[in-house]
């Protein structure tokens, strides 16, 4: 069980890698959000502030972090949460992979923020013409097989895609909200420690699509 763990609890990890929350650190799943989606609203518009991005932050952070949120991502290179959602260094604990997947190690990397560092808010962030879902939703209508170890992503995909294929409406736009959602509940349903925080009321998690064409991102 690592619910309470300390740094010095995990192998391989260094004791004081949390460091106390800065003053205007978001410390609600509301304020969280909020600071996220305000970050957002900036970017889009024009008018991202770039915090925590300077030699001082790395200076100051270089003795621990806290970050405020965690956010599972695709690693499609549009999708940064840090750009997006106009945040800084020490402010998320990111998660990357083609998909944003949940499987066992990634929900381990998320396991560790949450008992860590307590970070009010995860999101769950999937994106409009997701190259993964595309791949996955090409490769069950035609029936082939992907090359390499793309087919292990498909696969991963694949309980999330096939149930939405015959839906109306654009077939991978569906694709990229089913998956979403079922990652969510995925990653619920097999972590105890994510779902013991959300029972607290001090961790909220939530899906979210950023919209390729427009930078916006909307909460699903």
């Amino acid at each position: 069980m690592l619910t309470g763990i300390g740094v010095a609890g995990v192998a391989g990890l260094t004791v004081g890698s949390a460091a106390p929350a800065a003053a205007s650190t978001p410390t609600t799943p509301g304020a969280a959000l909020a600071s996220l989606l305000a970050g957002n609203a900036r970017f889009r518009s024009g008018h991202s502030r770039h915090p925590h991005q300077g030699v001082a932050d790395v200076h100051r952070l270089a003795a621990g972090q806290h970050p405020f949120a965690i956010v599972l991502g695709c690693a499609d290179s549009r999708v940064s949460p840090e750009v997006l959602f106009d945040q800084g260094l020490g402010d998320i604990f990111d998660n990357r992979v083609a998909g944003n997947i949940v499987d066992e190690v990634v929900t381990g990397s998320i396991e560790y923020a949450v008992a860590e560092f307590a970070p009010p808010v995860l999101v769950v962030l999937g994106h409009e013409r997701c190259g993964a879902v595309a791949a996955t939703v090409e490769t069950i209508e035609s029936g082939g097989t992907p090359p390499g170890s793309i087919g292990a992503l498909v696969e991963a995909l694949r309980p999330a895609i096939e149930p939405v294929l015959h839906q109306p409406g654009d077939v991978v736009e569906n694709g990229v909200r089913a998956n979403i959602r079922y990652q969510v509940a995925r990653l619920l349903a097999g972590s105890a420690i994510v779902r013991d925080a959300v029972a607290a009321r001090t961790l909220r998690v939530v899906g979210a699509r950023y919209d390729l064409d427009t930078a916006a991102v909307t909460l699903l």
